[in-house]
This record gives structure tokens, C-alpha cells and sequence, in this order.
């Protein structure tokens, strides 16, 4: 995970922010009051957000150094496992997820401590590479590291931790080139190539979900049946 901060200090990482960055801003346009938790690298997507929020907390893996953050915002950055985030139920308006399902050693397990640290109304946001698309196939940046999902894997993993999608987009349809040309001209090759190509060869799944709270609630225990027994 060590190369992830290598990568986003690069054009070719500042272009995928910026891009990425845009597509995130315009799913959740205002999150003014509210707490905004951002699981894996999250900091170069979160700091658009950051005047606005209540609360702002960026939480990375324990062996992820040099998390950089602006100085001058009252936001924080803490390191804590997977299974076990140290933040009380319900905590969180919003969560953010970059770079950390793919390489999760228990998707699962992840996904149900974020159940339990979102609030009942709040939304998570999942950013996953496509398997399908280009990306995660090249394995010199951070989408070409640990697993990959399809949109479907992606949906039906959410159901079995108790979330539903709302609401699926693809992004990051640029190849992953270093090409100058390229990078400096993305903005117009990413409009073009969503509005031509389909979805499935985009970089980037994004998943907005919310809590599937009827889903979590117990069926009712099935009715004993009655025998009576013949008296010899």
C-alpha cells in the first residue's frame, strides 16, 4: 500500500484525482454538518469536502506511511484494523471507500463494521476497480493491486452485508497511460469516452448505498405445531 502515496504525487495520480475527484463531488454535492468518515487513502478525495463538514476523519491501514493532509483544516487521520474501527455504532453521516476493499483481507468483515459505524439515514460510497476495465490490469499503479469486483459482485456483496445500492456509475474511462498528451487532455477524453462507450470498460465501479435495515431485522421464530398423542 506503500506505493499508493507514490502514485497520487505524480501527474498520472493527480489526473486520476482530479477526475475521480469530480465524479465524487457530484454524487454528494454538500455534506455540510455532517461526518464524514474515508476508509483506505481517502485524503486526496476528501479535502473538497473537508471545509463543510462537521467532521472529517481519514482512516488508513497501520502500515500506510506518510498520509498527507493540509495543515490548515481540522481534520484527522488515524490508523486501525479492518475488523475492529474504533469509532462507536452509528457514528457517521457518510463514508467514503478508496483503496481499501480490494485489498481487504476480509471484504466482509469490513463492510460490517462500516454497517455499524453508519448511521441508519447515512450512505457509503464504494470506489472498486472494474474488473473488466483497464486498469486493474496494470499493476504499476494502486487500481491494479488486490481484487477487482464486476458491478454484480459488487451488488451482491453489499446485499449479504446488509446494504442496498442506490445508485451504480462508472468512472475513470481514460486508459492508464503516462502519455503527456494524454494526461493533460483527460478531461476531454474522459466526457467523450463516457458518453460513447459503455460502462463496463470504465476503470472504476462507484457504488452509493445505504443500510438495508428491513434486511437486518429477524423473521419471526415458525410456529410449533400442535400433536396430540393417543392415550393407550
Amino acid at each position: 500500500m506503500g506505493s499508493v502515496v507514490d502514485f497520487y504525487a505524480t501527474p498520472h495520480g493527480r489526473m486520476v484525482a482530479r477526475l475521480l475527484g469530480e465524479r465524487l463531488t457530484r454524487l454528494w454535492p454538500s455534506l455540510a454538518g455532517m461526518d464524514l468518515l474515508g476508509v483506505g487513502y481517502p485524503t486526496p478525495y476528501m479535502t473538497d469536502w473537508s471545509w463543510r463538514t462537521r467532521r472529517s476523519i481519514a482512516l488508513v491501514p497501520p502500515l500506510l506511511p506518510a498520509v498527507r493532509w493540509p495543515a490548515d483544516r481540522p481534520n484527522h487521520v488515524c490508523a486501525a484494523s479492518e475488523e475492529a474501527l474504533p469509532f462507536p455504532d452509528l457514528s457517521f453521516d457518510r463514508i467514503l471507500v478508496v483503496h481499501a476493499l480490494e485489498n481487504a483481507e476480509s471484504a466482509r468483515k469490513l463492510l460490517r463494521e462500516l454497517w455499524r459505524v453508519l448511521r441508519d439515514d447515512g450512505r457509503l460510497l464504494l470506489v472498486v476497480p472494474n474488473r473488466r476495465g483497464m486498469w486493474a490490469h496494470v499493476e504499476n499503479t494502486p487500481f491494479g493491486q488486490g481484487q477487482p469486483y464486476s458491478s454484480g459482485q459488487i451488488t451482491r456483496l453489499l446485499a449479504t452485508s446488509l446494504f442496498r445500492v442506490e445508485r451504480r456509475e462508472a468512472a475513470l474511462f481514460v486508459p492508464p497511460l503516462t502519455w503527456n498528451p494524454l494526461v493533460e487532455s483527460a478531461g476531454l477524453w474522459e466526457a467523450l469516452s463516457r458518453a460513447v462507450l459503455p460502462p463496463w470498460v470504465a476503470g472504476l465501479t462507484l457504488a452509493e448505498a445505504v443500510k438495508d435495515i428491513y434486511a437486518a431485522v429477524p423473521v419471526a421464530p415458525p410456529q410449533r405445531r400442535r400433536v396430540l398423542a393417543e392415550a393407550s
